[in-house]
C-alpha cells in the first residue's frame, strides 16, 4: 500500500497536467491535417519545417504524461495489483483499437493487405503492459530504469534482426508470412517504454507542495532544454555541412524521432516539463478549452482522425471536384503530387475548423466522465 505524508493539492496539479496535455492534443491535429493536405513532413521553407517540428512535442508528452497519470492514480488508490491489472487491460485494448478503429479511421477502409500500422497507440498500449510490472518497484527505481532506457537505447540496436527486434527497437516493415501483409512499425517499444517509466517517476514530483513542485519542474525542464542546446550546438559546430545543407537552426532542431533519440527527447520533454508551472497558473477560456481536451485525451485521439479525414476529403472535393480517396489508402503515408498540395493557409484553416468541431463532443464526454462513477469510462 502507498501512504501519503501530506495533503496533495489535487485540483491545481491535475489542471496543470490537463492543460499541457490539451496543448499536445491540439498540436497533434496540425500534423494529422498535414497528412491529408499532402504537405511534406518538413522541408526547406520555415513554414513547412516548423509546421512539422512543432508537432514533435506530441508523442513524448503524450507518453510521458501517461506514465505520470498512472502514478497519480496509484497514489490515490494505493492498490498496486488493481493498477497493474488496469494497465494490462487498457494497454491490450489500445493495441486492439490501433489495429481496428484507428486503422479504419486513417484510410476509411478495412483491406489489411494494403496497410497495417504499428502507430503511437499501439506503442502506448504495449508500454502500459510493461509498466504494469514496473509499478511494483520503488518509484525512484521505475523512474531510473526509464531514464536508463532512454539514455542507453542504442544497446537495443545490437539485437539481431528479427520480427521481435523490429518491434522492440529496429523498426521498419515486419512481414507477416510470405503471402501476408506487412506491418509498418512506426513507433517501437524502446525508447518509449523508458519515457513512460520516467513519467511515472516524475509523478512523485507533482505530489509535492506547490512551491516545491513548481521549482523542481522548472529546474528539470530548463536543465533538460539547456543540455539539448549545448549538446546540439556542439553537434552542429563539429559537423561538416554539405553545400546545400539546411540552415544551422534546422539542423539543430531536426533530431531523430524514429526511434526517438535521447537528443530528440531532451528537445521535446524539457520544454514540456518547464511549461507545467505556468500551466498551473493559467486562467481564462483558452485554459478551460485546453483542459477539456486534456481530460479526455484518448476520446479526442479516437475522434480526431476520422473527423480530420472526413473534413479533408470534403475540402479536396470542394477545391478539386474530387476527394481523391486513392491518395489516402495508406494514410498516414500519403503521396500527393506537389502541384496539388494545399497551401499552409488552407492547412491551418482546416486545422482550426477540426479543433472547433472536436471541442463539443470532448466537452460532452468530459462532463460525462466527471459526473459518472463507471469504471469503464476510465478506459477511454
Amino acid at each position: 500500500m502507498i501512504t501519503t505524508t501530506s495533503p496533495v493539492p489535487r485540483i491545481s496539479r491535475v489542471a496543470s497536467v490537463d492543460i499541457v496535455r490539451g496543448v499536445v492534443m491540439v498540436l497533434m491535429a496540425i500534423d494529422h491535417v498535414r497528412v491529408y493536405s499532402g504537405v511534406p513532413a518538413g522541408g526547406p521553407s520555415p513554414g513547412i519545417f516548423f509546421t512539422r517540428w512543432v508537432t514533435h512535442f506530441c508523442a513524448p508528452a503524450f507518453v510521458f504524461l501517461a506514465g505520470t497519470g498512472a502514478y497519480l492514480h496509484l497514489r490515490k488508490t494505493g492498490d498496486r495489483a488493481a493498477m497493474a491489472q488496469y494497465l494490462v487491460t487498457r494497454g491490450l485494448m489500445l493495441v486492439l483499437l490501433e489495429l481496428t478503429v484507428i486503422r479504419a479511421s486513417w484510410t476509411f477502409g478495412i483491406d489489411y493487405s494494403e496497410f497495417i500500422l504499428a502507430g503511437v497507440i499501439w506503442m502506448l498500449g504495449w508500454c502500459m503492459v510493461l509498466l504494469a510490472g514496473l509499478i511494483f518497484l520503488p518509484t525512484w527505481a521505475t523512474g531510473a530504469i526509464g531514464v536508463g532506457i532512454i539514455v542507453g537505447q542504442s544497446v537495443f540496436g545490437m539485437l539481431p534482426p528479427s520480427a521481435v527486434s523490429q518491434f522492440i527497437y529496429l523498426g521498419d516493415n515486419v512481414e507477416l508470412g510470405a503471402e501476408g501483409p506487412s506491418v509498418n512499425v512506426l513507433y517501437t517499444i524502446v525508447p518509449w517504454v523508458g519515457v513512460m517509466a520516467a513519467g511515472y517517476g516524475f509523478g512523485a514530483i507533482l505530489t509535492r507542495e506547490p512551491p516545491a513542485r513548481r521549482r523542481l519542474c522548472l529546474r528539470i525542464g530548463v536543465a533538460a532544454t539547456a543540455a539539448f542546446l549545448v549538446l546540439g550546438l556542439m553537434q552542429v559546430l563539429a559537423g561538416t555541412a554539405a553545400e546545400n545543407a539546411p540552415p544551422a537552426l534546422f539542423r539543430l532542431l531536426n533530431q531523430q524521432k524514429y526511434p526517438a533519440s535521447p537528443m530528440f527527447l531532451l528537445m521535446t520533454l524539457g520544454p514540456t516539463i518547464a511549461l507545467l508551472p505556468f500551466a498551473e497558473r493559467a486562467k481564462g477560456r483558452a485554459a478551460g478549452i485546453l483542459s477539456i481536451f486534456g481530460r479526455v485525451p484518448m476520446f479526442y485521439y479516437l475522434l480526431h482522425i476520422p473527423v480530420i479525414h472526413a473534413v479533408s476529403l470534403l475540402v479536396w472535393f470542394i477545391r478539386d471536384g474530387s476527394a481523391h480517396p486513392a491518395w489516402f489508402a495508406t494514410a498516414p503515408y500519403v503521396q500527393v503530387p506537389p502541384g496539388a498540395q494545399w497551401s499552409l493557409a488552407l492547412l491551418y484553416l482546416v486545422f482550426f475548423l477540426c479543433v472547433l468541431i472536436l471541442y463539443f463532443p470532448c466537452r460532452w464526454y468530459a462532463q460525462l466522465k466527471q459526473g459518472s462513477d463507471s469504471p469503464w469510462l476510465r478506459y477511454i
